[in-house]
């Protein structure tokens, strides 16, 4: 599946030595690049990409590390797997820029279990890149030496957190470490680590290659750039397609040519669920923020089934290792039954709304922050139409 409609961001004739240019660069000058360009963690989060890099560069240790998360395990979210496998250049030279900027020796992809299929190709390139003398030691002929290893992840979603990530690189299993402190002081083994997603590599990549006002020209001053978005669902033409920020989801559903929409679902399970009547509304940071998962409803779909969906999917994914998260996903899926058997009266549905937001502020990790998400949303804009149908 190719990118549709690219605009400057992945377009091949843009893509330049952006690895060269960064070696014979200061390390300092590429993380200030960085850092002017307005670049956000294209996972979700939105971290600010310069000021990971730039902590992360500060830190005093022997040994820093470099981590791409490539565990998509988002439903609705396939952009990474397509860079992966037809933009793979600009991930790992990626992560080499990213490595020289921060001064580590080391990089991991993190790649997701089911994405097997994509070890032997991606293993191949690695050695590629290591005869052409652009990973190993002294890269390019410079002092700067740097490799990468692929580790394969097992399926679980809760290991998208990077924490949880560093967890499972390290042996252990995937659960949401204490912050602070952060990993770009304690990370991998203890050491100083970087993670950053499959698309915010690629997208550094290009920045040391064109430059930050270049790339700041595109979206909006709080949100620059494009992003890419996993488009599923109830349109005619669904895949991977590259917006700016700022785009409105009513020009995203004329692009993909939705028809009859009742909602859309932005930034996959964990995501937001917004109504036909906010359409308006913008992929941005200071909006709906997205990983890139973009979920159309049209309206013939059952919407306490969509959200049934989503809420099954959580309480299986759930690590389980606190209770806001592993006993108010169960509270919450089981409110959702009980009005499918129309034993639940609205009163109830708002105390759940109520245990949601509580969730949100007192689980642990992103999985319990971000998973009453959808029952919050549904509820608030399709409660009359959900209970009236019962």
């Amino acid at each position: 599946m190719p990118i549709l409609n690219k605009l400057v961001i992945f377009d091949e004739n843009n893509i330049e030595d952006s690895l060269k240019k960064a070696i014979s660069s200061e390390p300092q000058d590429v993380v200030m690049e960085i850092r002017e360009s307005g670049l956000k963690g294209r996972g979700g989060a939105g971290f600010p990409t310069g000021t990971k890099w730039l902590l992360a560069r500060s830190a005093h240790a022997d040994k820093k590390f470099v981590v791409c998360n490539a565990d998509e395990g988002e439903p609705g979210t396939f952009k990474d797997r397509i860079l992966l496998d037809e933009y793979t250049k600009l991930v790992f030279e990626g992560m080499v820029i990213a490595g020289y900027a921060i001064g580590a020796q080391k990089g991991f992809l993190y790649l997701r279990g089911e994405y097997r299929y994509l070890f032997d190709k991606l293993t191949k390139y690695l050695e590629q890149m290591r005869k052409e003398n652009r990973l190993g030691n002294n890269i390019l002929g410079s002092n700067y030496s740097f490799d990468i290893e692929i580790r394969l992840g097992s399926g679980a979603y809760v290991c998208g957190e990077e924490s949880a990530l560093i967890e499972s690189l390290e042996g252990h299993r995937g659960e949401a470490r204490n912050r602070p402190p952060y990993p770009v002081n304690t990370g991998y083994l203890g050491y100083p680590t970087i993670v950053n997603n499959v698309e915010t590599f690629a997208v550094a990549h290009i920045i040391v290659a064109k430059g930050a006002e270049w790339y700041s020209k595109y979206g909006t001053s709080k949100s620059t750039g494009t992003k890419l978005l996993s488009i599923s669902g109830d349109c005619k033409k669904p895949g991977v397609y590259e917006v700016p920020f700022g785009t409105t989801i009513s020009d995203i559903l004329k692009l993909v040519e939705a028809e009859n929409t009742k909602a859309v679902q932005v930034g996959g399970a964990s995501g937001f669920c917004i109504p036909k009547a906010e359409f308006d509304r913008t992929v941005a940071f200071e909006d709906v923020s997205t990983g890139g998962s973009v979920i159309i409803f049209n309206e013939t779909r059952d919407m306490l089934q969509v959200l049934e969906n989503f809420m099954e999917f959580f309480v299986e994914e759930s690590c389980g290792q606190c209770t806001p998260c592993r006993i108010g996903n169960v509270k919450l899926l089981e409110g959702l039954m009980k009005i499918r058997n129309n034993d639940c009266s609205l009163s109830y549905i708002h105390e759940l709304v109520d245990l949601g937001r509580s969730m949100q502020i007192a689980s642990k990790c992103g999985l319990g922050q971000s998973s009453p998400n959808p029952f919050i949303s549904i509820m608030e804009h399709f409660e009359n139409e959900i209970f009236s149908q019962r």
